[in-house]
């Protein structure tokens, strides 16, 4: 085994170059199913979740038995982390058992320590700072359909959440503009914001922000855990909501993605979410097969 694998804790942890590869490889997965093609047969995927999911577990888990492996989901209920045993006796004890682990948790440091003392790969499966997949998702999405997004504008419209960052991040690495609106209390944080120079503009209202954009973007005012704060969050993000007149300023053959679950007639409309611009099955499906290419891309690299 290498002794230092690569982790996926960030999309920072890829190049730009990388990244586009990992794209490209989702939709030649996507496009050519191979039963026969195995690459991580006999190989075992530990999934610890501290928040619940739906499209993480079944994409990950779909996609190691795709390729010939499988997975173990683990709730907070199934593990001593739950019960306070140290990040590091965790990590060390769980990755000499498995070949990857991807965790879904609420403090990003809790990736990012499990990928310091792990002997196998590290996958964010979100953090409450960053989603990383969430983001190779889209972009592939956007690549199908569209193709390259190096010159693109993407409006962000609502919180500015791990979500947020994470597409801040991908401005960076595939070189677009993103467009931000988000209500004053609700914006990224600055450590995620400055990382990425002339590739953000901020913009007082959604209206604006979503001018000549060609992709648009939200998700819920509020984020798992974030429930007692619905009401104070519903008056804040009221003129942040994507509807039809914000995508009538958008391009003319512009998107819509969201990450799901959404909730209709709050951070979008259902005219928009329902409607021919919105790609948000193909998004949420592209789940799989680009974190197939990405299980690929760690584990069997030499």
């Amino acid at each position: 085994m290498n002794m230092t694998p690569r982790h996926f804790t960030s999309l920072l942890d890829l190049s730009s170059e990388e990244f586009r590869h990992i794209i490209h490889r989702a939709i030649e997965l996507k496009n050519n199913r191979d039963p026969n093609y195995q690459p991580l047969k006999g190989r075992v995927l530990a999934m610890i979740f501290e928040k619940s999911s739906t499209r993480t577990r079944i994409s990950f888990e779909a996609g190691m038995v795709h390729f010939g492996g499988s997975a173990l989901f683990l709730s907070p209920r199934d593990t001593q982390l739950g019960r306070g045993e140290s990040m590091h006796d965790s990590a060390k004890v769980i990755s000499s058992m498995v070949d990857c682990i991807m965790l879904r948790t609420d403090k990003h440091e809790t990736v990012t320590t499990f990928a310091q003392y792990s002997s196998v790969p590290v996958i964010n499966g979100l953090t409450d700072k960053q989603h990383p997949c969430q983001l190779l998702a889209d972009m592939q999405t956007y690549f199908e359909f569209r193709g390259d997004i190096r010159g693109k504008i993407v409006a962000w419209i609502g919180d500015g959440n791990n979500m947020c960052h994470s597409y801040l991040q991908a401005a960076k690495l595939l070189d677009f503009t993103l467009h931000i609106a988000s209500p004053e209390k609700y914006q990224p944080l600055p450590e995620f914001v400055n990382a990425v120079g002339n590739h953000v503009k901020f913009f007082d209202n959604a209206l604006e922000a979503a001018k000549n954009a060609d992709l648009c973007v939200t998700d819920v005012w509020a984020s798992m855990g974030q429930e007692e704060e619905q009401k104070q969050r519903e008056f804040a993000f009221k003129d942040y909501q994507i509807n039809a007149e914000i995508m009538a300023a958008a391009n003319q053959n512009a998107l819509f993605m969201h990450c799901l679950p959404a909730h209709r007639g709050e951070e979008v409309t259902a005219e928009v979410i329902d409607g021919s611009q919105s790609v948000i099955y193909a998004e949420a499906e592209n789940r799989l097969h680009v974190q197939k290419a990405l299980l690929e891309f760690l584990l069997t690299n030499p």
